[in-house]
């Protein structure tokens, strides 16, 4: 074996390790990394910048947080998790859907089997950030489909960036069906990716009525960034077994609550 391949051996078994240290021990240091692998500080942060664009760690100011199950986003093909449970919360956002005029939805494993179940007989417009979303929509003749543009992120397969804000910001839709990855009475609703959280903020502005469809795995979670409160919503449709102080916390705060 020849060196070079030796040693990216070594440095992928590397940042294996320190990514599992992250996760066992709630977070790294650059310093102490450098000192277990007798490597530089240096290597150590282009380490970190390798997993931080892998979506296994999240930087922070000498080292970097895992991105665990607080932080971790859905793959487009991880729907079987809390399957039964999105579906439950697909089939109610049904009754959220006007007999007319636009709606707005976003990517996401649930909005993508509320996009199944949606009625395809009415006449609506339908912007989408969800590449697959659009794709499963766009064969329906009585739906005029849009997409937003930007840049197309690996993990979801949703647009987000500048197109897609620009794109954002000149429509106000009727309705708009959302996902988040983490709703808490904290700290509101949560995401992992600063883009997707500057996207998400936007989508709250661009609608006249907000249906949040959010499993019970995302209730009581708190990701890094926050784009909104619970006040913004105007419909959470949610699993009955989540966090109930959550849910005291919904209802106390406007929005209607419906529980599958």
């Amino acid at each position: 074996m020849h060196m070079a391949e030796m040693e990216r051996l070594y440095a992928e078994e590397r940042r294996f390790a320190i990514a599992r240290a992250a996760k066992e021990d709630g977070r790294v240091e650059v310093a102490s990394l450098a000192s277990r692998f007798g490597v530089s500080a240096e290597t150590v942060r282009q380490d970190l910048n390798n997993l931080q664009s892998s979506g296994l760690v999240r930087r922070v100011h000498g080292g970097a947080i895992p991105v665990d199950r607080l932080l971790f986003e859905e793959s487009v093909g991880d729907r079987t998790r809390y399957s039964a449970e999105k579906n439950a919360i697909a089939k109610a956002a049904v009754a959220s859907v006007p007999a007319s005029g636009a709606i707005f939805i976003e990517s996401g494993s649930t909005s993508m089997m509320f996009a199944e179940h949606m009625p395809k007989d009415r006449e609506l417009t339908v912007f989408t950030n969800s590449l697959p979303i659009a794709l499963f929509l766009a064969a329906e003749p009585a739906l005029t489909v849009l997409t937003l543009g930007g840049r197309v992120r690996p993990v979801t397969l949703g647009e987000v960036d500048r197109f897609a804000i620009r794109s954002l910001q000149e429509i106000q839709v009727d309705v708009a069906f959302l996902g988040t990855n983490g709703l808490s009475a904290s700290h509101g609703l949560t995401t992992p990716d600063q883009t997707e959280a500057d996207f998400k903020r936007e989508t709250l502005r661009s609608a006249n009525h907000r249906v949040l469809l959010a499993d019970r795995s995302k209730v009581g979670t708190v990701a890094l960034w926050r784009y909104g409160s619970v006040e913004d919503l105007d419909v959470v449709i949610t699993n009955a077994g989540a966090d109930e102080a959550i849910l005291d916390h919904v209802k106390a705060s406007g929005p209607k609550l419906i529980l599958v």
